[in-house]
């Protein structure tokens, strides 16, 4: 079986990558499989940046192609933070419950019609000679007020999809796969590096 080695830790990244990428028989695997690999430290001052330096340095250590991903939420009010540092928001260990406190702590006093957000995803592929390419994908929503919902991770619990009129923590996981930021940068990644998915490149 082809396997296409994503350069994260996030086990909640790789199970949607998997679920997306299923119809080209691909197994993903992450950096929990690979031990020995160098740590990666994410200063990029943008989501592209920091997932093509993810997949470059893994993909030049293994001599494998590697996607790289990097995402996070942007909330309008805080002028489009917390951004690049959505996971390490309270604190470079901070657990998604802590990061989510803070989130609601700096809203508190906006209101639910103001709490426009976003999130974005931007996925790159890359071989040890370089990135082969980037793609990105985003979801509007807005903010609730307390959390609601226990799929998914990250701030799901707390986006709001106007459309449903729930989160990401309350909506079907299937709903989610089709529309979140994740899932059209996915859709892009699958026609743009269709020739890599469909052969045998990825070993």
């Amino acid at each position: 079986m082809k396997e296409l080695l994503v350069a994260t830790r996030n086990v909640g990244k790789v199970t949607e990558i998997q679920g997306l990428l299923d119809e080209y028989g691909i197994k993903v695997t992450s950096l929990w499989d690979y031990p020995d690999m160098p740590e990666i430290v994410e200063d990029g001052k943008t989501f592209e940046e920091n997932a093509a330096k993810k997949a470059l340095i893994i993909a030049k250590h293994t001599g494998r192609i590697v996607m790289g991903e990097d995402s996070g939420l942007e909330v309008k009010a805080l002028n489009w933070r917390p951004g690049i540092y959505s996971a390490r928001y309270s604190g470079e260990e901070a657990t998604d419950e802590e990061n989510n406190r803070k989130l609601l702590e700096e809203l508190k006093s906006v209101p639910r019609l103001k709490r426009q957000a976003r999130y974005r995803s931007f996925i790159a592929l890359a071989n040890p000679q370089g990135v082969l390419g980037v793609v990105d994908g985003k979801c509007a929503g807005l903010i609730a007020l307390i959390p609601q919902g226990n799929n998914g991770f990250g701030y799901d619990s707390l986006f709001i999809v106007p459309s449903y009129n729930k989160t990401f923590g309350q909506l079907n996981p299937a709903i989610k796969a089709k529309i979140s930021h994740r899932a059209r940068a996915l859709w892009k990644f699958k026609l743009k590096f269709k020739e890599y998915l469909s052969k045998d490149a990825l070993g």
